[in-house]
């Protein structure tokens, strides 16, 4: 498991601040006018976004149109060529790393371990920001989210032994573990079964309702309309379209930023878009 570089170091760093609660709308996280290079390459070119208190952000779009590297910059972890990011209304260059962690958490797409951990052991590291602050919750924190997940029975298992899914839950839990106001999850549900996919995306709902804001990349484009307040689809590094699903979800646009022709129609109890290719026969 690759954790965000502002990890190891907390426990050393000078007491941290946790953020006040946000009021839902507030702007937590934001990308203006972000340019990313890797290498030689011009990954993101002039993206302007934001993540908001109360809302889940989905990034969609195809693969290598910009979605990880937008993620990476959000939490901080890839340095823009141009524009900035700003997390909590600050640069996010300008946030001390053991204040950065406890602002926002992140769960990258990989999730392996060099190390036997225990899966207890993964999902307490999680705690790593809070350490020095003074809040005596940890093992409430790491309860809870493993049993969000579905993980508790796994607890005393070596992390490495875990199926990729429940590996995948177990890292989440981490993550929820960490109760940042700011959840910047890479496909978490990319390794999961039906029943987990769902219940992974109302675990972002019930994080939304209670005031965080929450930026999740996804594939499935049925699942970021029924569960996103809003979608930013992604197509070449740029922003081809960003705001509630109903209203950007069209088989047009979708059929230019994938080059395949979809149908876009409502679910029959919910209303929410669903979206299939379109085939001949």
């Amino acid at each position: 498991m690759r954790f965000p570089r502002t990890v190891p170091r907390l426990a050393r760093t000078a007491r941290a601040v946790p953020p006040p609660p946000a009021v839902p709308g507030d702007v937590l996280a934001e990308a203006s006018a972000l340019h990313v290079r890797l290498g030689a390459r011009e990954v993101l070119r002039g993206v302007d976004v934001s993540a908001r208190a109360g809302e889940v952000l989905a990034l969609v779009g195809p693969n290598g149109a910009g979605k990880s590297t937008l993620l990476g910059a959000l939490a901080a972890d890839l340095r823009p060529a141009a524009g900035v990011v700003r997390i909590h209304g600050r640069p996010a260059a300008d946030w001390p790393a053991a204040e950065l962690a406890l602002r926002r958490a992140v769960l990258p797409q990989s999730a392996d371990l060099s190390f036997p951990f225990r899966v207890e052991e993964v999902v307490r590291m999680g705690r790593a920001p809070w350490a020095g602050v003074g809040r005596d919750e940890d093992d409430a924190a790491v309860a809870g989210a493993m049993a969000a997940t579905e993980v508790a029975g796994f607890a005393d298992r070596p992390f490495s032994a875990l199926s990729g899914g429940a590996r995948a839950r177990a890292a989440l839990a981490r993550v929820l573990a960490q109760r940042a106001p700011l959840l910047l999850l890479d496909e978490p549900t990319a390794a999961l079964d039906l029943r987990h996919q769902e219940l992974v995306l109302r675990i972002c709902r019930e994080r939304a309702r209670a005031g965080d804001a929450v930026v999740v990349v996804l594939h499935d484009l049925g699942l970021a309309a029924a569960y996103a307040h809003r979608v930013a689809i992604l197509c070449a590094g740029r922003v081809a379209a960003a705001g509630p699903p109903a209203e950007v979800f069209t088989a047009d646009l979708l059929g230019e930023v994938y080059r395949q022709p979809v149908e876009v129609f409502p679910h029959p109890g919910t209303g929410a878009a669903l979206i299939a290719p379109r085939r001949d026969s």
